[in-house]
């Protein structure tokens, strides 16, 4: 509108016919239509975010900082410095919902059985590997028994991954280890550094898991699902013959002809071939839904035909019923029935589908046009959009594009992923090379081609998005064109988008294939953004050269080579300090990451300064409680810890801790929000309801809502009336009880009421000591957590019997010799050296060296930490020679480390690890218990 009024006719009707609509939403604006559409993302955003997730929006939220880039930033802030791609993790949840889409059954109760046992059984237990041929159900099971898992466990943490076709980013190790690894993160409320280096990624993991199932109180299910498809996935998923924790169970599923021979030792859940009642009951639900009849006879002609290995699993049935139930209608059934017969495998069957679509077309130009569709998907890294169809063929229209993609979606050849169209079956791409692409490798990279030449064109129209960064450099590569690979590296937007996006060791496979190593990179990439800086003119164009420094200098601190990385990093602060203003917030970025690489290269007091500054700007920006303050606060906690300055480092963690609580809460967890709205319309019900265990349960689970929506009040009233009935109805020495008190103690602990906290913490251990078994979890979690309080309240010799308890706990779990057992004698091990008692300290230390060494050999990591904090307690003992012998070991297993995840740093001072010494206690872990169901 302008000046009130409508501008044309048009616009009038268009108004006319909304305002009947009942859910729109009208924006008024005048401007350019780049303006207007951000106007109405940024409203779409904020309707999300409010109505949907029930997120309040603060008033620094709803600004615009003077970058858009800026709506990246929640990612930073609960992560520390680690990028999460929204992509990737949007294409796993579509995945998941894919994977459990069908309705069938098909006779699972029997493997759920098994999958069941598999949590129940005591620990240590190696994976489980679910096997099958292609297409056998081996997603759907997984998919499915999650859903049950999360609707009848709600206490159990499952991470997921399916993985899609071989070479495609779902099938890369780094990443699929960086995602797992981010979701330890978010669920255990740890934020830390977390190195892009794929060989780091890899060790760092284990440690995660670790840290994560002593704080979780129920079970941790990790399932990948076609983890043989991933690349090299012996090397890269060793983790998994590794020990894991006692709460800690996988799940692997594989393809019985590709699944690697040392895991096929494993306990192994076969899926069988379908019995002739789940084949009937597959082919009649697909006629059914078309309303096609099966004749006697033609029932049991199916049953006899899907009776071999090849024609009687769970994708061939599938297929056979929808190519049945799409012709019943117009053809001939027994026709298609002796058609279907002669296929004796699902890839003879996908050729017949396309053959019978090829058949409805009614041009050549339309078969022609299926034809480059389905090759010119099945040759790119992650699929094609239809917008990329569109612009790649002029001549296809929308109305025929529609029309084959509804054909081959519902035949079971493509899906959508991420907006990205892509095979469905991974048969479905070798039938259609086998259809296509019969001259092979040539057909091949011609169609390859095609999307060099597409994506190179958007390069030269600077249109660099996630599309060509994912794309382009993989095409290259696969054509073996190093030259052009190199070229398009050095294209800082694509490598910047690579980056940004956490795809690491992607970045750096591109670089070694064009025979660069790290310093050589390093310094291309700093000429060519010399070069960039000459033509850059304007402040929009400054503040865009400023984040291509910045991320050019954190890429180089990620691998190690801090003197060159400080360069860049520099150069970004000083822009933003001129192009922007001293105390804009990107200014505070600029500092936190210089800092970063002052911290890793022990400058201690340049990095401590950066840091204040940041602080300081970040406070008068965003207020005291704003996440990115917490970022600094934490900060600068783990620098003064590592200067052994612990009082400062413990008081700045609990201001940040308050802070990302705080956060947290006001934005929601949507899972928790959802479940307090439902639980909400409970309340009445409840009120009137008689004394039950499932109404105290309940009582309980709102109890622990209120909480993570911070009314502590409400909190309080509903855990006290889930304790006082369930000792009504179950009696005060129940496990229940426990769990009741367990969580009122975590809720004084944070209202400071320690005294209380203790006392309740007390009493549910002693109803978990008579209760439980000496190694279950509940009662190890309760013993940690009041050691802790122990520690907090200065009730050191308190604490002491509990640390001693929880090696035991460990030693009965799992065996005297176990890395976790070590673990808990280096805990205890400090607290003897906070009491000053290092002679009581030094046999613990001992003891836990001999452990890693064993378990993981003489040059571990593990290893070397524990050489270093005996160092420490010989030099305080006066024992120099030991001391220095000892802390040389150290450095010598520190130093084969860094040979071994890609060569010397180029800096005597470079580490991306922490120096290790005798730490303080850790903050207490203040989640609640939710029950059982």
């Amino acid at each position: 509108k302008e000046d009130g009024r409508v501008s044309s006719v048009s616009v009038q009707q268009l108004i006319e016919q909304i305002s009947y609509v009942n859910k729109a939403k009208m924006i008024d604006h005048v401007g350019g239509v780049e303006e207007g559409a951000y106007e109405i993302y940024n409203c779409v955003e904020k309707i999300i975010k409010q109505d949907i997730l029930g997120c309040e929006m603060t008033e620094l939220e709803g600004k615009d900082l003077g970058n858009k880039e800026d709506s990246t930033a929640p990612e930073e802030e609960v992560f520390g410095d680690v990028l999460w791609d929204a992509h990737d993790e949007q294409e796993q949840m579509e995945a998941f919902q894919q994977a459990s889409n069908s309705t069938c059954e098909l006779g699972f109760e029997k493997y759920f059985e098994r999958l069941n046992d598999l949590v129940a059984a005591p620990a240590p237990i190696p994976p489980l590997l679910v096997s099958g041929g292609p297409g056998s159900g081996k997603s759907l099971l997984l998919s499915k028994w999650i859903q049950l898992q999360q609707k009848h466990s709600p206490n159990t943490l499952i991470l997921y991954h399916f993985v899609g076709r071989p070479m495609s980013t779902s099938s890369e190790s780094a990443l699929i280890i960086k995602r797992l690894t981010l979701k330890l993160m978010q669920h255990s409320w740890l934020v830390s550094p977390l190195t892009f280096d794929p060989a780091k990624l890899l060790e760092e993991f284990p440690r995660w898991l670790e840290k994560l199932s002593a704080r979780h109180q129920g079970s941790i299910i990790i399932i990948i699902d076609s983890i043989d498809q991933i690349q090299q996935a012996e090397k890269h998923m060793k983790w998994l013959i590794d020990p894991l924790p006692v709460n800690v169970r996988v799940i692997v599923s594989v393809n019985v002809e590709t699944c690697p021979q040392a895991w096929r030792l494993w306990p192994t859940l076969h899926l069988d071939p379908l019995n002739s009642k789940d084949v009937k009951s597959l082919i009649s639900a697909e006629c059914n839904s078309a309303n096609v009849k099966l004749t006697k006879e033609q029932e049991k002609k199916l049953e006899r035909h899907c009776r071999s290995a090849t024609t009687c699993n769970a994708l061939y049935v599938t297929l056979l019923g929808k190519t049945i139930a799409c012709v019943g209608n117009t053809g001939n059934i027994d026709e298609i029935l002796q058609q279907c017969c002669q296929c004796q495998d699902t890839v003879s069957l996908y050729r017949l589908v396309l053959r019978s679509i090829q058949e409805s077309l009614q041009s050549d130009k339309e078969k022609g046009l299926l034809r480059e569709i389905l090759c010119v998907i099945g040759v790119s890294h992650n699929g094609v959009s239809e917008s990329e169809l569109m612009e790649l063929y002029p001549e296809l229209t929308s109305a025929v594009l529609a029309s084959l993609l509804h054909s081959l979606h519902k035949m079971c050849l493509l899906t959508y992923g991420c907006g990205l169209l892509k095979f469905q079956h991974l048969q479905a791409w070798e039938m259609v090379k086998l259809e296509y692409m019969e001259e092979g490798e040539n057909v091949i990279s011609a169609y390859r081609q095609k999307l060099v030449d597409y994506f190179t064109m958007q390069l030269s129209q600077d249109r660099v998005t996630w599309r060509s960064a994912d794309e382009l450099p993989w095409l290259f590569q696969q054509q073996g064109d190093k030259q052009k690979l190199h070229k398009c590296l050095l294209n800082l937007f694509v490598s910047q988008n690579l980056y940004k996006r956490g795809h690491f060791a992607e970045l750096l496979s591109y670089w070694q294939l064009v025979g660069k190593d790290k310093s050589s990179m390093a310094a291309e990439y700093f000429d060519s953004l010399k070069e960039y800086e000459k033509s850059s003119e304007g402040e929009e164009s400054m503040i865009c050269l400023a984040d291509l420094y910045e991320t050019l200098g954190r890429f180089l601190k990620d691998l190690g080579l801090l003197s060159q990385a400080v360069a860049p990093l520099q150069r970004s602060l000083e822009i933003r300090e001129t192009a922007l203003d001293p105390d804009h917030p990107r200014v505070a970025q600029s500092l936190h990451q210089l800092a970063g690489v002052y911290v890793q290269w022990k400058k201690f007091g340049n990095a401590e300064q950066l840091y204040k500054q940041a602080l300081e700007i970040s406070e008068n920006a965003y207020g005291a409680e704003h996440p990115r303050v917490a970022r600094e606060l934490d900060a600068l906690a783990t620098l003064y810890q590592k200067q052994n300055k612990y009082e400062q480092a413990e008081q700045l963690r609990k201001k940040s801790f308050k802070i990302r609580q705080k956060a947290a809460r006001q934005k929601g967890s949507l899972c928790g929000f959802a479940l307090l709205r439902q639980r909400a319309l409970q309340l009445e019900e409840l009120t009137l309801s008689k004394d039950t265990p499932d109404n105290a349960r309940t009582l309980n689970e709102l109890g622990v809502l209120y909480y993570l929506q911070n009314n502590l009040e409400t909190a309080e009233l509903f855990l006290k009336r889930s304790l006082e009935m369930r000792e009504r109805v179950l009696g005060s020495d129940h496990p229940d009880c426990a769990q009741s008190l367990n969580n009122l103690a975590a809720l004084y602990n944070e209202k400071k009421l320690y005294d209380k906290a203790e006392e309740l913490y007390e009493k549910a251990l002693d109803i978990r000591r008579r209760a439980l078994a000496p190694d279950h979890p509940s009662l190890a979690y309760t013993v940690k957590h009041l050691a802790v309080l122990y520690k907090k309240m200065g009730k050191l010799d308190k604490a002491v019997p509990l640390y001693e308890l929880a090696v035991e706990i460990r030693q009965k779990s799992f065996g005297p010799k176990h890395p976790s057992v070590a673990t808990a004698l280096v805990n205890l091990a400090v607290l003897y050296c906070q009491m000053k008692k290092q002679i009581e300290a030094l046999p613990l230390y001992e003891r836990a060296l001999k452990i890693y060494e064993d378990s993981f050999g003489h040059m571990h990591p593990r290893v070397g930490e524990t050489l270093k904090n005996l160092a420490v307690l010989s030099y305080e003992r006066g024992d120099f020679e030991k001391a220095a012998e000892l802390y040389k070991r150290a450095m010598e297993i520190k130093e084969a480390e860094t040979l071994l995840i890609g060569g010397k740093a180029t800096s005597p001072h470079s580490s991306s690890g922490d120096t290790f010494s005798l730490k303080s206690a850790l903050s207490p872990n203040i989640f609640l218990e939710h029950g059982q169901r």
